[in-house]
């Protein structure tokens, strides 16, 4: 297998939200940059930053990130964060207006799935969801068990 190149490894995931696969039908992903602070981007370096339960929302032409747990930094000095404020989420107003469209007028939410950095800047992989119902998560979970015992059959036969 060939080795990554410095801009795959500097585009590995830093947190990955895969309670969204679960409980979402994911239809679209938009790339968004984020308004952070100098001690938030240091934090996020060191991997302590959390999407569970987290979701975007418009508001006044502009969209923002709720519930993203960014925890302080180790090496901080006086300058400090508050863990779980809201964050401005930097998308072409182009987008803006597609995502205006489709969550009020269709129900839709915006979830956050994955943070990772690209070319030295935090970026921010948001997706256009439709909650999933009860059956439809046991449905992928049955799914999901049925794969996992054929290739351990398969396997097994080798």
């Amino acid at each position: 297998m060939a080795e990554k190149t410095e801009r795959e490894l500097a585009q590995q995931n830093v947190a990955e939200n895969r309670k969204a696969y679960h409980d979402y039908h994911l239809l679209e992903h938009f790339e968004a940059g984020v308004a952070l602070l100098g001690t938030e981007v240091k934090a996020i370096r060191e991997g302590r930053v959390n999407l569970r339960d987290s979701f975007a929302r418009v508001e006044g032409g502009e969209v923002f990130l709720y519930n993203v747990n960014i925890s302080p930094y180790s090496h901080r000095g006086y300058a400090t964060h508050e863990p779980l404020r809201r964050r401005k989420l930097l998308l072409h107003r182009q987008e803006i207006r597609k995502l205006i469209g489709k969550t009020v007028e269709r129900g839709m939410t915006l979830v956050p799935v994955r943070m990772y950095f690209k070319n030295g800047r935090v970026k921010v992989a948001v997706s256009l969801a439709k909650g999933k119902k009860d059956y439809d998560k046991r449905d992928a979970i049955k799914r999901r068990d049925t794969e996992r015992e054929t290739r351990a059959a398969v396997k097994a036969r080798r």
